[in-house]
């Protein structure tokens, strides 16, 4: 079943309005990207449109965010484009400087898998599921119909089935847990991801999830966690590699970031992302060189596209702000 990822923007207005005589104007409108899987791609065009065109238009940066400065009361739309993500558009909102608003639209990935069932996060089934009933397989591939089909009500039921016919059904529970994230439901999603890994501590899918939960929630210390124990479980896994070194950059654990980053890229098909993450870290470490290297091979394996084009961008600023006559400690991979 091919997987999709969703993505939820929350349109954040400040209530103050700028000092130079306009009570019409918003002072500031930040636009914040926050994705399921907690991976920020960090050349996604996002527009502030009005009726007479746009009003601003801008990159979000590391942590997926936009601001928009000075803008005057009224209908606009937010469109969101570029990156790995299926262009959107938020319809149309009403802003005011009195207002605190927040707003939500959904964007479907171009090529990335969501936590869904088809999320290819581990090689290991459960022990538990390897006497599972035939009965309780059967409700849990009905779910998976369902949840393709976006009955995810429907899909809820039938796991709920399955587990009542096998009680100790670890990916039941785990498949249970993506569906109240897909349905909003943290609590329950927590709780049933947390269920599965009662179940089988040995099995890595439901840690690579509740990593992917933290990671959305901006918890990046507690989804490095969840990774780090995915990986000792599953360690030929590129994709929990690429979660982890992600995480890793966002809680600040730059040597980590670049030796996972290395690790993904060795284990599977190359994935051009860790190069970005790799680079970012080394940048942070102020190693021109390394950062470079990095951002080349990233346009090698990746040479087209808006993340290619940002790319180049980063490439120009690194070269011209970092030095780059310095030994790196880590070769390019």
């Amino acid at each position: 079943m091919k997987g999709r990822m969703f993505v939820v923007f929350l349109l954040l207005i400040s209530s103050a309005a700028a000092q130079l005589g306009a009570s019409s104007l918003i002072r500031r409108v930040r636009v914040r990207l926050a994705l399921e899987n907690g991976i920020c791609d960090a050349s996604v065009d996002v527009a502030l449109v009005g009726h007479n065109g746009p009003v601003g238009q801008s990159v979000t940066n590391d942590r997926c965010e936009v601001d928009f400065f000075n803008v005057p009361e009224g209908d606009y739309h937010v469109k969101v484009s570029g990156g790995s993500f299926v262009n959107a558009d938020s319809g149309s909102i009403n802003m005011t400087a009195a207002g605190q608003n927040e707003f939500e639209i959904q964007v479907k990935s171009r090529n990335e898998p969501d936590r869904n069932f088809g999320w290819p996060a581990s090689a290991f089934v459960s022990a538990s599921d390897l006497g599972v009933p035939g009965r309780a397989r059967k409700e849990l591939d009905k779910a998976s119909e369902l949840a393709d089909k976006q009955q995810l009500a429907q899909a809820v039921q039938k796991l709920n089935k399955a587990i009542s016919i096998y009680p100790t059904y670890a990916l039941a529970y785990n498949n249970l847990g993506v569906m109240y994230a897909r349905l909003g439901d943290s609590v329950r999603e927590r709780e049933a991801l947390q269920k599965a890994i009662s179940l089988n501590d040995h099995f890595a899918l439901p840690y690579v999830n509740l990593g992917r939960m933290n990671m959305a929630a901006g918890d990046f210390p507690a989804a490095e966690t969840a990774l780090d124990k995915a990986f000792t479980l599953d360690p030929a896994d590129p994709m929990t590699l690429i979660l982890l070194s992600y995480s890793q950059f966002m809680d600040r654990h730059f040597d980590g970031a670049i030796a996972t980053s290395q690790r993904a890229h060795a284990v599977g098909k190359p994935h051009a992302f860790v190069h970005r993450v790799a680079a970012r870290a080394f940048e942070q470490q102020k190693q021109g060189a390394a950062a470079i290297a990095e951002l080349e091979v990233f346009l090698k394996e990746e040479p087209a596209g808006p993340r290619a084009d940002a790319a180049r961008k980063e490439l120009e600023v690194v070269k011209a702000v970092l030095p780059v006559n310095q030994s790196r400690d880590q070769p390019p991979h």
